[in-house]
């Protein structure tokens, strides 16, 4: 059999403030510093400093290719009240094949 690779130990997921994407963004596009320049200073992946980019041109309006922060916003909350609606549904309908049985 084969023997598993240890995997390596991955640091903690961390979560960073909406005001801390923005200063971020805001070094780059103002020009005062790279992306790499970025990413060493304040230990961030590079992968994680475009995404912000990108999502703030997306809110700013200068890029097209996908949703702003309120659109996504907007899109949960109609998930989730999707989601509350199928199942009130689905519980109407129980209730009422319950019903015709006892009326029989």
């Amino acid at each position: 059999m084969a023997k598993k690779k240890p995997r390596a130990r991955q640091r903690p997921r961390r979560v960073f403030t909406p005001e801390f994407k923005a200063q971020i963004v805001e070094l780059v596009q103002r020009g005062e510093r790279t992306v790499p320049e970025v990413v060493r200073d304040f230990e961030l992946t590079d992968s994680v400093v475009r995404k912000w980019i990108v999502q703030a041109e997306r809110d700013a309006g200068t890029r097209t290719d996908g949703l702003t922060s309120d659109d996504k916003t907007e899109l949960a909350a109609l998930r989730k009240e999707n989601t509350r609606l199928r199942e009130d549904v689905e519980i109407l309908k129980r209730a009422t094949a319950f019903f015709a049985k006892e009326t029989r």
